[in-house]
């Protein structure tokens, strides 16, 4: 059987065959998600438990129980919020020095400490006495996933031949909807467990930590990344090894170039300034922007909570948080199968229409049926739950897995760590937002809160369609010869880099 091999569209083509190594490096790697997906998932449903909101928020405790509450406002609480929030405050703080981290000392080295800052957070989390060591705590692991978020994409994206580059990059995607999965699974079974039920759901946080801390001992660096550290010989080897062909000349050369130019960059964050790197820092941190105002993270951070507002009891709550995380998962391998296939831009725009729908439609449900102290009737209550479901499957093979997997790919290696932190720190920006304001925004919007997020999904979906590149199958390093500079819009910011006659002004947005 002949070896899966890679190829350059453009007439080069670097032999490449999808190895065991490849991965199992992209697996491990994408533990850096799971640990991401696992607190996500986990913030929610111990933010629901009564022993919990005793302990660190008894107001907010003596309020769910009472029975003329506002169904709006009973977990409006800016501490309550801020015990999610904080660790994506901490995460926007070290998404810079992470992007430091993995230049100078690579990739591996940022996906360890990234563990170890998670699993000191765990331990803080799961002892935690008062509100200040819960803070801390939640800082620390947002450490983690600072670290973890700006190391784990670029060393997907940097390792996987192009040809899979999309399937391996969605792993990291897959594996936080895994934890999200599995956290809703914690919750669930944890909530029977008085009164230190929410200690164990936090502390199983640990798991995913130890496996990449353990795991990243195992992988390779990118060669690209010891390259880029003068160590060429070893760059490579590490290549030979994980293309599984000793002719990797023509692909060595390809990154010796892109590092050498990139070397002469001393200023990668001045330099993102530049005109023609400005196409990708846009999408690049727009995208992140989008991804969080889909209003996914309501969805998955306080499922739970948003369920005992429509009504369910605090067990079917969870159960149905399992639900939606069940079909985040399976939809999410959808994106692993099609990305490839049918490219960034398609899951995209057609994912944007399948949620304005759902938005639209469970905001009108909420509107009628769920006024300040009623409980919504069950059939509309259920029916709300299969609108989130399909909610949540769009955007899990879509906005989801493509806001991690695009900004990852599009920026040339001179600028590649520092523009991926613009894009990381952008969404820990806007997680920080909507995880702070939401229930705030939930009290004083009530169903208007989904329409509001109904009138991003129209934006986003347009901007997709417009000026959003399709970047299937180009190897990382042609990327701004063969998507941006072919682009409608985005060429003529290299009008100076390129032959006259090239930036003729297309009618029809295309590509």
């Amino acid at each position: 059987m002949p070896p899966l091999m890679a190829f350059d569209k453009g007439g080069d083509e670097f032999p490449a065959k999808l190895t065991g190594q490849v991965v199992i490096c992209s697996i491990i790697a994408a533990f850096g998600g799971l640990m991401f997906g696992y607190d996500i998932g986990i913030s929610g449903g111990v933010t629901s438990m009564d022993d919990f909101l005793e302990k660190f928020f008894p107001k907010v405790y003596v309020r769910k129980h009472r029975a003329k509450e506002d169904n709006y406002c009973k977990y409006d609480n800016q501490m309550l919020q801020l015990f999610t929030s904080s660790l994506y405050l901490a995460a926007i703080v070290c998404c810079f020095f992470a992007s430091k981290c993995c230049k100078r000392f690579g990739r591996k080295i940022t996906m360890q400490l990234a563990s170890l800052f998670f699993f000191i957070g765990v331990i803080l989390n799961a002892a935690a006495m008062n509100l200040p060591m819960l803070i801390i705590g939640r800082l620390c692991l947002g450490a983690g996933v600072g670290f973890g978020n700006q190391a784990v994409p670029l060393f997907i994206s940097e390792i996987a031949p192009a040809k899979y580059r999309g399937g391996l990059n969605i792993l990291f995607q897959m594996l936080i909807t895994i934890g999200i999965l599995c956290a809703n699974i914690v919750n669930y079974v944890t909530s029977k467990m008085h009164p230190h039920g929410w200690r164990f759901s936090l502390g199983g946080a640990a798991v995913p930590a130890i496996f990449l801390g353990l795991g990243s001992f195992l992988i390779v660096e990118t060669p690209t990344s010891l390259i880029e550290r003068g160590q060429n010989d070893e760059g490579k080897q590490a290549l030979r090894k994980i293309r599984g062909v000793d002719d990797v000349e023509k692909e060595y050369q390809e990154i010796l170039q892109a590092t050498e130019l990139a070397q002469q960059i001393k200023q990668p964050f001045r330099n993102l300034m530049s005109k023609s790197s400005r196409p990708q820092l846009i999408c690049g941190t727009i995208l992140q922007i989008f991804q969080q105002f889909t209003g996914i993270n309501v969805i998955m951070f306080y499922a739970p909570v948003l369920f005992q507002t429509m009504g369910f009891g605090g067990k079917a709550s969870l159960l149905s948080a399992i639900v939606t995380g069940m079909v985040n998962v399976v939809s999410t391998i959808v994106a692993i199968l099609g990305v490839d296939k049918f490219g960034r831009r398609v899951l995209l725009i057609e994912a944007a229409v399948q949620m304005l729908v759902a938005q639209c439609v469970t905001g009108g449900i909420l509107a009628v049926h769920l006024k300040a102290t009623n409980v919504i009737p069950k059939n509309y209550a259920y029916f709300v739950v299969v609108l989130i479901c399909v909610f949540v499957s769009g955007f899990a093979w879509s906005w989801g897995p493509l806001g991690w997997l695009i900004p990852s790919e599009i920026f040339p290696l001179e600028t590649r760590t520092a523009g991926f932190f613009f894009a990381v720190s952008m969404n820990m920006i806007c997680t920080f937002i909507i995880a702070q304001a939401f229930l705030t925004m939930l009290c004083h919007m009530r169903s208007g809160i989904f329409f509001f997020f109904a009138v991003w999904i129209v934006i986003m979906g347009s901007f997709a369609y417009f000026f959003l590149p399709e970047t299937k199958g180009i190897p990382i390093d042609e990327m701004n010869e063969r998507a941006w500079k072919k682009h409608w819009f985005w060429k003529r910011y290299f009008l100076d880099d390129s032959a006259p006659g090239d930036h003729r002004d297309d009618k029809i947005p295309v590509n």
